[in-house]
């Protein structure tokens, strides 16, 4: 394990009886990046989560965080920041009892006003919990999370719920706390964030991983995509272009800028004005979309 390893896991499993759902998982995320960890329904993500963050005990392999066992709560707890995926704040308690309580318990040191400022809640600090909007709750989350400038910060759906303006200043904090060296574990719906977010990916699907790697790493494993139509009475496209049901043609390719040239040189030789024409690069929905119909086909 390298100093700038900050989580290493190797061979994780987690079985439920019979049931395993996570088969020798590993991989390491060093310190400083954003490590995005997706997954399809059922994958073995939050199973995998809850033994990183010494929620759950491992059926087998070896978990080292901040190059303690995350069991070790006494030890790791106070250098991690945690934002789960629904709060657990009591109803009675005001904001600022919440976020000092919370900050207390994480046994790191930092001003409640800060905090709050940081998520614009400082006007409802006196303001009991229950009486908070969804995203007042998902902003006050991420308060406590932050709370103390942790080394390590897991995000579980950070933006649920958040409006554009709290989405946009949760970013600029994360990006902050990235700058000062915090390592960043994020699981996300919005596989736009991690795409334009992540430094590495990785997408887990029946227990393990089907890719990891970075967002060009990613997406370099499905074709990119040419889509147009031709008028009546138009030659013959290239051999690549393949006819559609709808009458219009698409052409596959690893070599999108180099295929696209070729498309509208053809075009230009013939005089064809390409109707409706689009040239999309793979996305990380893409890749994820395939993994789901290969579990259809499978």
């Amino acid at each position: 394990m390298s100093t700038n390893t900050v989580i290493d896991v190797e061979g994780l499993d987690v079985a439920y009886g019979d049931f395993h759902a996570v088969k020798d998982l590993s991989f390491h995320i060093e310190r400083g990046e954003l490590y995005a960890l997706l997954g399809t329904n059922g994958a073995g993500k939050t199973s995998t989560l809850e033994v990183v963050e010494g929620h759950r005990q491992a059926t087998s392999g070896t978990v080292r965080v901040l190059g303690s066992d995350p069991a070790d709560r006494s030890v790791v707890r106070p250098r991690v920041g945690i934002m789960l995926q629904e709060s657990g704040f009591s109803a009675d308690l005001t904001v600022a009892e919440s976020a000092r309580l919370i900050g207390r318990l994480s046994g790191r040191e930092d001003s409640v006003e800060r905090v709050l400022g940081l998520v614009d809640l400082g006007h409802k600090a006196d303001t009991r919990t229950g009486q908070l909007s969804g995203g007042e709750r998902r902003r006050l989350d991420f308060a406590t999370a932050v709370y103390g400038n942790p080394e390590l910060l897991f995000l579980d759906e950070p933006t649920t719920g958040l409006d554009i303006a709290s989405r946009d200043s949760l970013w600029a904090t994360v990006q902050r706390l990235r700058d000062e060296g915090t390592t960043v574990v994020l699981t996300t719906h919005y596989l736009e964030e991690a795409q334009q977010r992540a430094d590495r990916i990785g997408l887990m699907h029946r227990g393990t991983f089907r890719h990891q790697g970075t967002v060009a790493e990613l997406t370099r494993s499905l074709p990119a995509s040419i889509q147009f139509s031709l008028p009546r009475h138009a030659p013959a496209p290239p051999t690549s272009s393949v006819p559609q049901a709808d009458a219009s043609y698409a052409i596959e390719t690893f070599e999108l800028q180099r295929d696209l040239k070729q498309l509208l040189d053809w075009a230009d030789t013939h005089g064809v004005e390409l109707e409706g024409l689009s040239a999309a690069p793979t996305r990380l929905d893409d890749v994820f979309r395939a993994i789901g119909a290969d579990s259809t086909a499978s």
